[in-house]
């Protein structure tokens, strides 16, 4: 199986590890140390030697970060993991801090009121990061002082940097070759008047090069920098172990590959300017422009909104690898609908569920760890099973479903939130409110220009109405055979871009109730133009799985919400029904029948 179920997080090992880190501190003459989750390549996911903040913590999150002191331990963590974190860190060592509803800055003043030395790792955050912290630290005698990592001074056994083989990505799947994409990006930083971009995101460098990689876990991207010059040219600086057997497209006329060794010197006789992305490009690069007398000049990533806006071939492809996906899911919930509550666990329905997407012959890996999680376990919204946590769905529980799959066509994630036996009154009535939310965002037509801030409340009114509400965003953008989770694109209150056609995003409401039960259902959904006006746009639904009807409170809805769902549960019978066995088939007929 691609997903294991030992326990990650050690509670107890934090307390050493952070006095560890104390000593370390007092004899680098540092009041406060900053431990981020990020690596050097400032991407969301880390491969297990940069699992910095898990090893001194045992938060073993996605988002976080911690800042420590002579006298305090704040692990700063958002809606998400605000359970989670109770369980995994030791509680008199670590303060879980609400963030971003405590600010940093403001934690640092009160830890530190007579001000001190803050050392950070210049790798590990960006110009961005420590920008703004200065600004809002100004006055308070507290001094951000960039130095080498504590944390890998202590940590014995880190695991040696990811060395996995970079492999070519077909281009018809991704609708454009490399050299098209880099013809394309070139002229704009012409136009911009810089002579060079730097590109730390490895997603972004898998895009622009039409490479993937194995380095990271769930996420099929090579750890690498790159420089793209204004002339098209492309230098990749990677693992020396990767370079061996490279893909002929990073070898071609105009892309030439280095061992990463040799990147920082390489950044000294760049011509000016040099763009760098404020919000991911490391201190460290800023500085080393700076001190060989490059200007910086500070702009967003070149690939990353042409990233986002997917071409046809990737739709094309990504809608194929979502009916397969689904297909799977619905010989998955056939058998699921067979089991009698106190005969499966948790760790069995995600055995059971990977197991049916290998079926398909096309699994290359699942695209993040499986949440399975019944009755409390479902409040979790990253909840993450171990054989210590696995628990038997019983009578009245809800399951939160929430897995996809990595096919060489595309990236799935889906939710369903499952019944197991009869359920009470306030989980289906929540349910209901829930699914309101998410029909409403999939029937949305609106004008171009708008952000995703701009429609997440839509997603939330149900829930506001019954004083509910859910502490995660509405939806986060989703590659092609990428990462899960791929920006900038989002539905949230905080996302300021623009939704533009070919974005693929999540639309995944929630409700929690913590100790008790929690709610989420989510399909993929991409912008497109709206039928019948050139200024509007609307969403296009990827997933093709049947919302659990029977968790449905029908006198709830409204008649075009009910239109919408036998519409949508029409389509899942017309494209899934062809790729399922003779038992599916009929559980799919049983499962879709009008409202």
């Amino acid at each position: 199986m691609f997903q294991t179920f030992s326990e990650k997080a050690r509670p107890e090992q934090g307390p050493p590890r952070l006095a560890d880190l104390r000593a370390e501190m007092t004899g680098a003459d540092l009041d406060g140390w900053l431990v981020p989750r990020a690596d050097v390549h400032q991407g969301e996911y880390v491969a297990p030697g940069d699992e910095r903040l898990a090893w001194l913590t045992g938060f073993t999150g996605s988002a976080g970060f911690a800042a420590i002191t002579a006298g305090r331990a704040g692990v700063f963590v958002d809606g998400r993991y605000r359970s989670q974190i109770r369980v995994q860190t030791d509680a008199e060592a670590f303060q879980p801090v609400d963030w971003p509803e405590t600010k940093l800055a403001d934690w640092l003043k009160e830890a530190l009121p007579g001000g001190g030395r803050l050392g950070f790792d210049p790798w590990l955050h960006t110009h961005k990061e420590i920008a703004d912290l200065a600004e809002a630290l100004e006055g308070s005698n507290i001094a951000p002082v960039a130095h080498d990592n504590l944390i890998d001074a202590i940590w014995q056994d880190r695991p040696a940097p990811p060395s996995g083989a970079i492999t070519a990505y077909p281009d018809d799947l991704a609708g454009k070759t490399s050299a098209e994409k880099r013809v394309e990006l070139a002229e704009t930083l012409r136009k911009a008047g810089h002579r060079a971009a730097i590109l730390t995101l490895p997603d972004s460098i898998a895009w622009l090069l039409n490479i993937r990689g194995s380095d990271i876990p769930r996420n099929p991207i090579p750890q690498a920098f790159a420089v793209l010059h204004d002339d098209a040219r492309v230098e990749l600086y990677t693992h020396p172990a990767k370079l061996d057997d490279l893909p002929p497209n990073c070898t071609e006329d105009g892309v030439s590959a280095h061992p990463d060794t040799g990147f920082v010197a390489a950044l000294t006789i760049l011509l000016s300017p040099v763009r760098v992305d404020p919000a991911s490009v490391p201190v460290a690069i800023v500085t080393v422009l700076e001190e060989a007398g490059i200007t910086p000049a500070f702009a967003a990533d070149p690939c990353i909104l042409p990233k986002a806006c997917k071409t046809k071939g990737e739709i094309a492809a990504t809608r194929e690898a979502h009916l397969r996906d689904g297909a799977a899911l619905c010989e998955f919930l056939t058998w699921y609908d067979q089991q009698a509550p106190g005969t499966i666990t948790e760790i069995d329905v995600v055995k059971r569920l990977e197991q049916a997407r290998r079926d398909t012959g096309k699994l290359l890996d699942i695209s993040f760890e499986t949440i399975a999680g019944a009755g409390p376990h479902g409040a979790l919204p990253h909840y993450r099973v171990s054989e210590t946590s696995n628990r038997t769905l019983t009578d009245g529980d809800l399951l939160v479903l929430d897995g996809g799959g990595q096919y060489l066509d595309g990236t799935t994630d889906i939710t369903r939130t499952l019944p197991m036996g009869a359920v009470g009154e306030d989980e289906r009535a929540a349910f209901t409110r829930v699914l309101q939310g998410m029909i409403a965002i999939s029937r949305l037509r609106f004008p171009k220009g708008i952000a995703g801030r701009d429609i997440d409340a839509i997603a939330r009114y149900p829930l506001w109405l019954a004083d509910q509400d859910y502490a995660h965003g509405t939806g986060h953008g989703v590659g092609v055979y990428m990462c899960v989770h791929e920006g900038p694109q989002r539905i949230s209150r905080a996302s300021e871009v623009t939704l533009a056609p070919g974005m693929i995003l999540s639309n995944e409401p929630g409700y929690y109730r913590e100790g008790h039960f929690g709610i989420r259902i989510e399909n993929l959904i991409v912008v497109q133009k709206a039928d019948g006006a050139e200024d509007k746009l609307s969403f296009e639904t990827l997933n093709f799985v049947p919302i659990d009807r029977r968790l449905i409170d029908k006198t709830m809805m409204s008649r075009a919400e009910i239109d919408w769902l036998n519409g949508y549960h029409a389509a899942c019978r017309e494209k899934v029904t062809p790729r399922l066995g003779p038992d599916a088939a009929a559980w799919l007929a049983q499962a879709t029948e009008p409202l």
